[in-house]
């Protein structure tokens, strides 16, 4: 059993195994911040808290992710030239915290139409929501830093004070007896808070002075890769937001649907801790040229998280009911094939990502819009069909993993024939377009 772990190690990118510790973590406060919510609130407020942690789920990870996969690409691209990269994490942080201060602008703008249509009303939860944003804002920040540097150590730090923080404050609440909605969503900011202040002394020993940058060297792509990471996150969120609004009154079914999505996720949680290594080593490799090692690395990660999606929809689907009733404390209105949809779709979000990141270190980031856009309709298309608001989100979430994966497969195979042309035969960039990076050459 060890040798078959080891050989699944070896597979993934170097140092992935370093942050699985600290993903875990992460992935594991999920379900006991959703779980002790669950216990200890009722009716309206729990469905409030529910379609907030997919609300933040969905904006910290569309708006700052993407920010996190650029500071990872320039610094390990720095690292490898041996620049020092502390204009980077200068102009990094204006631009965080910019897109925080807009944010919250835009909750004091709209707090009550964001209230009574996706938290029941609970308007004290709109604040907790722009703590949570600016928090997890900075801890992606500090994150893409530390992948980009290579201190995946560093990093699986962060993840699993953020992730201890949430089970620690969580758990503290439903023993403590809280029934307030207010005190479960600022978990989500008190969190992700301390991680980046228990971290920041490491990345800032890596920030040597280096070159000026031009702003178009950190965010040329900036705009593409948000809105890619936006729409992403609708498909593998829409779910619980669309049943909040497809079925406002029924509140068990809101709250089942988003614990069954979560627990689904499992495969999701683990496949973060291939994330920043995998961004890190696609792009070091197109930075040095390095075709062969980028097309192993795609394959061998496309493998293990298919491999990762079946391991975890076999037990979902088996007993995944059960642990909804019994451990998470969801209303028993969901049953295995519901399960089956959101483990199915999992896998195929996994891979779409995969092949997401693949197409940015290409310098492809339009392609990746392209292919995370066409799954967007294909799930808002299935949503609005007639029929069981469950079956709906559920099948709407598979087909649009699905369509995104395909797609951008597709787009891959087609960039891959582009460049395979004999040396001297490749396209000249347009006036103002980036070359493409070399390691497409051999792709």
């Amino acid at each position: 059993m060890n040798k078959k772990i080891a050989r699944v190690l070896s597979v993934v990118p170097p140092g992935t195994h370093l942050i699985i510790g600290g993903t875990l973590v992460l992935g594991a406060a999920s379900y006991i911040q959703i779980a002790a919510a669950n216990h200890a609130l009722t009716g309206d407020p729990r469905a409030a808290v529910s379609a907030l942690w997919s609300l933040i789920m969905t904006l910290t990870l569309g708006l700052f992710f993407p920010v996190e996969q650029e500071l990872t690409r320039v610094v390990a691209a720095r690292a490898v030239r041996g620049d020092g990269i502390m204009p980077v994490v200068r102009r990094a942080t204006v631009v965080t915290l910019g897109i925080i201060a807009v944010f919250a602008l835009a909750i004091a703008l709209f707090a009550g139409p964001v209230a009574r249509v996706f938290l029941h009303g609970q308007t004290e939860l709109l604040w907790a929501f722009a703590a949570a944003m600016a928090g997890m804002g900075l801890a992606f920040a500090t994150r893409g830093v530390l992948a980009g540097l290579g201190r995946f150590n560093a990093y699986g730090v962060s993840l699993g004070i953020d992730g201890g923080l949430r089970i620690v404050l969580a758990l503290a609440l439903l023993l403590g007896g809280s029934h307030s909605a207010l005190d479960f969503a600022l978990v989500l900011a008190v969190a992700p808070l301390g991680a980046v202040l228990c971290t920041l002394p490491a990345m800032l020993r890596g920030c040597s002075a280096g070159p000026q940058m031009r702003w178009s060297e950190l965010f040329q792509n900036t705009g593409l890769l948000i809105t890619s990471s936006l729409l992403a996150q609708v498909v593998v969120n829409a779910a619980v937001l669309a049943t909040g609004v497809l079925a406002p009154l029924d509140t068990n079914l809101q709250v089942a649907i988003l614990n069954a999505g979560v627990l689904c996720r499992v495969p999701l949680f683990v496949f973060g801790s291939l994330q920043p290594t995998l961004m890190t080593g696609l792009s070091t490799a197109a930075t040095s040229g390095d075709g062969p090692g980028f097309r192993k690395m795609l394959v061998q990660t496309c493998g293990v998280v298919g491999g990762l999606g079946v391991l975890g929809a076999v037990p979902a689907v088996l007993i995944g009911p059960w642990l909804l009733r019994t451990f998470m404390g969801a209303p028993p209105v969901l049953g295995p094939m519901d399960l089956f949809w959101f483990s199915a779709g999992t896998m195929f979000y996994m891979l779409a990502m995969v092949l997401g990141q693949a197409l940015v270190a290409m310098g492809r980031h339009v392609l990746q819009l392209a292919g995370w856009a066409f799954g967007t309709a294909v799930l808002l298309g299935v949503t609005c069909v007639p029929g069981s608001v469950a079956l709906r989100v559920e099948v709407s979430y598979f087909l649009g993993s699905l369509s995104t994966a395909v797609l951008l497969l597709g787009l891959i195979w087609r960039e891959s024939r582009r460049t395979a042309r004999p040396h001297g035969a490749a396209d000249t960039p347009a006036p103002g377009r980036a070359a493409r990076p070399r390691a497409t050459e051999s792709l």
